[in-house]
C-alpha cells in the first residue's frame, strides 16, 4: 500500500526537541513517516503512541518494543493514553487532513479525480457519510455547511439546487455531484470550486473541527512543563483554530488576566510558521498549502 512522503518531515520532528529517553506522541500515525523518524531518535528508553482512526493505516504498523499504535480518533488522545499509564508525554505531533493514501484510494470519495460513491469517511465504521449530508440535510443545513466549511459564497444557490435535483432521485456519487453543480463550476476555476465543496462535506462528515478542538484543549493537559506541540496544518479553518488556541489557550473570546494584568495562557509559540519549501513542493504536490506551528507548554 502506498502513503505518500510525510509532508515537512525534518521541520516537524525537529520542533519537538525530541529527548533520547522522552515520551512522545503522533495523533496521526497514516503511513507512518513522522513516527519512523521520531522513533530514530528515541533511545531505547523512549517511547511512541500513535493514533490513527483508519482501518487501512494498521497495514502500515511498525514493529518496535518501543511503539504503540492505538485505532482510534485523536480526539480521544487523553483516554487512551491514560489507559495505557502514560500521565504525561514530552511532545505531541499532528498532521491534520485526509492523508495521501486517503485521496488515492478512489473508492473512498474524497479526491476530485475519481468518481467514487459518496463516502468521504475516515473512520468507515462511522454511520454518517457524505451520502447523507448531500441526500438527506435540509436545504438551510447544507448550505451552513458548504459556506461555514468551503467557505463557498453560492452556498445558498448550491444548496438548493442539490435539493431541487436530489427529488428526482439521489445523488449517489461524486460525478453526479459534479454534473449538479455544474453551473457553479467555470472551466478555469472549476478544480478550485470543487475543492472546497469536498472540503465542507468531509469536514461536516468526519466533525473535523470540533474533533481538532477537542484534542488540542487536551495536549495542554497531558504535556509536560517544556513539552512541545508540532501541528501542520492545510486550510484557514484548521490553522486559525491551532494559531488561536496556541497564542491565548482558547479558541475564541480573550484570556482572562490576574489582578496584575497578566494573561494566563498554556503555551507560548515557538519561532514563526513554517511553510514547505519549493523543493518539497515540487516534490510533493499536497505539501502546498501546508503551515506548521510550534508551540511550548509553559
Amino acid at each position: 500500500m502506498s502513503y505518500h512522503k510525510p509532508v515537512l518531515l525534518k521541520e516537524s520532528v525537529d520542533a519537538l526537541d525530541i529527548k533520547p529517553n522522552g515520551v512522545y506522541v503522533d495523533v496521526t500515525f497514516g503511513g507512518g513517516g513522522h513516527s519512523r523518524e521520531i522513533l530514530s531518535r528515541l533511545g531505547s528508553e523512549g517511547r511512541l503512541i500513535a493514533f490513527d482512526q483508519d482501518e487501512d493505516a494498521l497495514q502500515n504498523k511498525i514493529e518496535d518494543d518501543r511503539f504503540i499504535l492505538i485505532n482510534q480518533n485523536f480526539q480521544y488522545l487523553r483516554r487512551f493514553l491514560r489507559f495505557h499509564r502514560y500521565d504525561k508525554v514530552d511532545g505531541i505531533l499532528a498532521d491534520l487532513g485526509v492523508s495521501s493514501h486517503q485521496f488515492d484510494e478512489a473508492d473512498r470519495g474524497f479526491s476530485t479525480r475519481f468518481n467514487a460513491k459518496l463516502d468521504m469517511r475516515m473512520d468507515s465504521s462511522k454511520k454518517l457519510s457524505a451520502y447523507e449530508v448531500v441526500n438527506t440535510y435540509e436545504e438551510k443545513h447544507l448550505a451552513s455547511v458548504l459556506k461555514q466549511y468551503g467557505e463557498l459564497r453560492q452556498a445558498p444557490a448550491m444548496a438548493r439546487t442539490i435539493v431541487s435535483k436530489r427529488k428526482e432521485s439521489p445523488i449517489e456519487t461524486t460525478g453526479q455531484l459534479k454534473e449538479v453543480l455544474t453551473r457553479f463550476l467555470p472551466k478555469h476555476r472549476e478544480n478550485k470550486i470543487l475543492a472546497q465543496i469536498y472540503q465542507a462535506i468531509r469536514i461536516e462528515v468526519n466533525k473535523e473541527l470540533e474533533v481538532l478542538k477537542a484534542f488540542l484543549m487536551q495536549t495542554s493537559q497531558v504535556l509536560r512543563e517544556g513539552g512541545r506541540l508540532s501541528v501542520i496544518s492545510y486550510h484557514s479553518l484548521e490553522d486559525r483554530l491551532v494559531k488561536r488556541y496556541m497564542r491565548d489557550g482558547l479558541f475564541e473570546g480573550q484570556p482572562e488576566k490576574d489582578m496584575y494584568g497578566r494573561v494566563e495562557v498554556p503555551f507560548k509559540r515557538v519561532g514563526k510558521f513554517i511553510i514547505p519549501s519549493e523543493e518539497e513542493i515540487e516534490e510533493n504536490s499536497r505539501a502546498r498549502s501546508a503551515i506548521l506551528r510550534i508551540a511550548e507548554k509553559l
